[in-house]
């Protein structure tokens, strides 16, 4: 049932009428619609609001803020009240930092960022859609919408829903009141100048700083030299299952994020003071979400387990490495890969990061359960999918352990050098395919040329991972000799080497004529099927295809 205090919320256009209005969209056609900036709390799905939850779950456009990993944290508190058939409009920021190209420097970028959002909330405005723009904490607390309520709320109806901010979310987990009596609270943004910061913090009685991240050394400097350190505290991503709590002085700063907060609260009062946390009484941190149990601090708190999660990077380009993948790697706080697959993660010095040879994927997943069984999160990274002849397997076998059982395991699927390979050329996959290994490490050889020459006779096309390295030379020459035997010589064959990275090389040949000392581990190989063919074409970049239909017999 709907609030009888508020205009009910248009439903969804089906795809019909989002395709007529989009043809034709007239101001008599459809009514104006409505915006709405959601506050959704701090981190806990519970701390949302009814009215919150039942504008996201009824609105027609769902929008929310990100960095460029696609990682939204306001979406995801906001997850289970979406219905799954909302527009959804990404508001991804140009730029995370005041680094930027833009002639007209930071704050010029990120003016013309909110004009370009504006104006896509607006087409759904106009067409008569109700849009809500999701908001971590409160809206109009340092929140991105202001700037959104600014270029529309003169023009649509618009209705602000405030949120828990994150400040009151620190103080509940913390145990401390924030103010009382007659107490002055200063709020403060960790971009201020520690000089500026240090003669605020000196003249008030409570205070909370924000934005911190790459902020910390000059905040954690400005309440030294106001002489109120001891009595701070520091609190990160309060009341989500990453939120950690500490004396201000004892955090190191490579460890500190954005979503964090410097707490100087209300004075101790006295020895029946109930706060259960007190300068120089935290043993570690106290973990979790503040709706489990309050763990005491008389004794170090036994972490919960973490989780492992097995990430694709995609073959070799930056811009393969999807949102999810990009969103895991950045929720980690240990990175474990092969050496030049962990160096295409870009470094971030809160993360710890363990590299290590190519033949150690058993050491490597052992590493990574044992980490996350202690408390960690953990990515451990694999090019292309790492479903493929890659990582996944490791870890899920080794997780099959009684001890770590306690331990999730989840896979974040990429794009596979296959695919890569393909998309080069045109559609050499376009019918049945078979994927095989020519590394005879883990299986015998005898095997391998079994299941090639049952491929090559079942007239499959073939994508060939592995086809050879320095020690390994002789493989690809036997299997191109048992593929003969079944595939006649002008059959195309595709060799794509560091697809995706810089020295990338695609070569059109034919089976008759592949030379494999041109081949090398980086390489992937598609042998075509009998019906695969070559267009020549007069850009020199010949395409090739395996059509879809197939003859009869």
């Amino acid at each position: 049932m709907s609030d009888p205090r508020e205009p009910a919320i248009e439903p969804a256009p089906t795809e019909t009428s989002a395709v007529s209005s989009a043809v034709a969209p007239t101001a008599a056609a459809s009514p104006v619609g409505r915006l709405w900036g959601v506050g959704v709390g701090p981190g806990d799905p519970e701390l949302m609001t009814l009215r919150a939850a039942r504008l996201i779950h009824d609105a027609d456009v769902i929008a929310y803020h990100s960095a460029r990993h696609g990682r939204s944290i306001a979406r995801s508190i906001a997850a289970t009240h979406l219905r799954g058939d909302q527009i959804e409009e990404a508001l991804v920021y140009p730029v995370t930092t005041e680094t930027t190209n833009h002639p007209g420097g930071y704050r010029g970028a990120i003016d013309e960022f909110y004009e370009d959002c504006a104006k896509r909330l607006a087409v759904h405005l106009d067409a008569g859609r109700g849009v809500v723009v999701l908001s971590e904490g409160d809206p109009f607390f340092y929140g991105s919408f202001i700037h959104l309520h600014r270029r529309l709320a003169d023009r649509y109806p618009t209705e602000v829903v405030p949120g828990v901010t994150s400040l009151s979310a620190g103080c509940a987990v913390l145990g401390r009141p924030l103010v009382e009596g007659n107490e002055v609270l200063t709020v403060l943004p960790g971009t201020l100048a520690p000089g500026i910061l240090a003669e605020r913090i000196a003249g008030t009685d409570t205070a909370v700083v924000l934005k911190m991240g790459r902020t910390f050394p000059g905040v954690r400097d400005a309440f030294t030299d106001a002489g109120r350190l001891a009595d701070t505290w520091y609190v990160e991503r309060a009341t989500t299952a990453g939120q950690r709590i500490a004396p201000l002085g004892e955090v190191d700063p490579a460890t500190v994020p954005y979503f964090s907060l410097a707490v100087l609260p209300s004075p101790v009062r006295g020895p029946d003071d109930p706060a259960p946390l007190r300068a120089g009484q935290a043993d570690w941190v106290l973990a979790g979400p503040a709706s489990q149990p309050a763990t005491s601090t008389s004794q170090p708190a036994t972490p919960p387990a973490g989780e492992v999660v097995v990430v694709g990077l995609g073959p070799g380009a930056q811009d393969w490495v999807t949102p999810q993948a990009a969103a895991a790697l950045a929720a980690a706080d240990d990175l474990i890969g092969y050496g030049p697959y962990l160096d295409r993660v870009p470094a971030d010095p809160r993360q710890r990061r363990h590299s290590s040879g190519n033949t150690v994927e058993a050491e490597r997943a052992e590493l990574a359960l044992e980490l996350a069984a202690g408390g960690a999160n953990v990515a451990v990274v694999s090019s292309g999918d790492p479903g493929v002849f890659a990582m996944a397997t490791a870890v899920v076998e080794a997780a099959a352990q009684p001890r770590f059982a306690d331990v999730d395991v989840r896979v974040v699927p990429g794009l596979t050098a296959a695919q890569a390979v393909a998309s080069r050329v045109g559609a050499p996959l376009g019918h049945d395919f078979c994927v095989l290994s020519l590394s005879d490490r883990l299986k015998p050889w005898e095997v391998i040329e079994r299941r090639l020459r049952a491929a090559a006779a079942a007239d499959l096309v073939l994508a060939i991972y592995n086809p050879a390295s320095r020690t390994r030379r002789e493989q690809l020459e036997r299997a191109r000799a048992a593929l003969l035997d079944h595939r006649a010589p002008d059959t195309p064959v595709v060799i794509g080497r560091d697809v995706g990275g810089p020295t990338e090389t695609v070569t059109v040949t034919t089976l008759g004529d592949l030379d494999p000392a041109g081949v090398d581990m980086r390489c992937l190989l598609l042998i075509g099927s009998s019906t695969t063919r070559i267009v020549r074409r007069g850009t020199g970049r010949d395409l090739v295809f395996t059509p879809r239909r197939y003859p009869a017999p």
